[in-house]
């Protein structure tokens, strides 16, 4: 008999499908044991365990499909019985099946009850194992989701971690913060704020430095990329090693973009202004960038300190000005 319908079966439909294919496998059931010899017995027998199975699954399957929607086969395959719900349903088949050998079940197809179970049984509804299985797949995701959340919230905030470390560091090296906007700009500006902050800015050594370029304002980051542009321009042979960009387009980013700074800015900051650039980090260490030409234990170079920060800032990486405590 073919089910396939132009269209789409209700569940009331369905369920009533489902008891007629239940009257008539009963009775083919039934019709089968009367007609076997005891010597076919355990054939017939086994040819209605199948019989049975196979309806159920099927019908079982039909439910999920029209009230769970259209689970792919994988998940209704995930949702079949297994060997073992299998085995005790066998086990209780083979009971039904002993009393109805000895007389004890009867159909009443002219009675009220079209699905009449044993004598002495109440017939139980089936549970719909395919949706079980789904259920119980979707409270145990459920439960690991609230676990990773659980664990997360009790995980140590990276951000909060390391403010911590940097105040204790700043402490320690006699510091105090001066936040600079977090923007691609904060290198330069916390160049320039350490610059004002030190009066580094009117010494002669920096004025010379400076040679044509001029002297940087506090959170004038321009001038100090334009420095560092011009050092890197004018120095190509040390710095073409260190860039991924064509030496020109990294100039040009450094002049007219947005573009972060690193290392290789810091150096040529360095080597422009003749000063040592000490970058503390909250877990302790501190680079020390030297200027060219200059002995690294020399007195007369200038220090100026930044603080490079990994997780407390929405973009990522920054550079704040870490001024000497008053």
């Amino acid at each position: 008999m073919n089910h396939a319908e132009t269209q789409p079966e209700t569940l009331a439909a369905l369920q009533a499908r489902h008891r007629k294919e239940q009257r008539d496998l009963v009775s083919r059931i039934t019709q089968k044991k009367k007609q076997a010899s005891k010597k076919a017995r355990k054939g017939v027998k086994d040819e209605c365990e199948r019989l049975e199975r196979e309806l159920q699954e099927r019908q079982e399957n039909e439910v999920a499909m029209l009230e769970g929607g259209a689970e792919d086969a994988e998940e209704l395959a995930e949702a079949m019985p297994s060997d073992e719900e299998e085995a005790q349903e066998e086990e209780a088949e083979e009971e039904e099946e002993e009393a109805l050998e000895a007389g004890v079940a009867k159909l009443h197809i002219n009675g009220t009850d079209m699905n009449a179970a044993p004598a002495g049984k109440d017939k139980k509804k089936k549970p719909n194992r395919a949706k079980a299985r789904l259920a119980r797949r979707a409270a145990e995701q459920d439960a690991a989701i609230r676990q990773a959340e659980l664990e997360a919230a009790n995980a140590p905030n990276p951000r909060e971690l390391e403010r911590e470390r940097m105040e204790a560091q700043l402490e320690k090296h006699g510091l105090a913060l001066h936040e600079i906007s977090a923007n691609g700009h904060c290198l330069y500006a916390a160049v320039a704020d350490q610059l004002h902050s030190r009066e580094l800015a009117t010494t002669s050594k920096i004025l010379s430095a400076m040679a044509d370029n001029e002297v940087p304002k506090r959170d004038d980051y321009r001038s100090v990329r334009n420095a560092a542009a011009d050092w890197i321009e004018a120095h190509a042979d040390d710095f073409a090693g260190f860039i991924e960009d064509p030496l020109p387009e990294h100039v040009r980013k450094i002049r007219d973009t947005g573009e972060w700074g690193g290392h290789v800015e810091l150096l040529a900051l360095a080597r422009t202004y003749r000063i040592r650039i000490c970058v503390l980090h909250s877990h302790g260490s501190v680079d020390r960038i030297e200027p060219e030409g200059e002995n690294s234990q020399s007195s007369d170079i200038e220090d100026i300190w930044l603080g490079y920060y990994k997780h407390s800032h929405g973009l990522g990486e920054h550079y704040n000005s870490l001024r000497k405590q008053e």
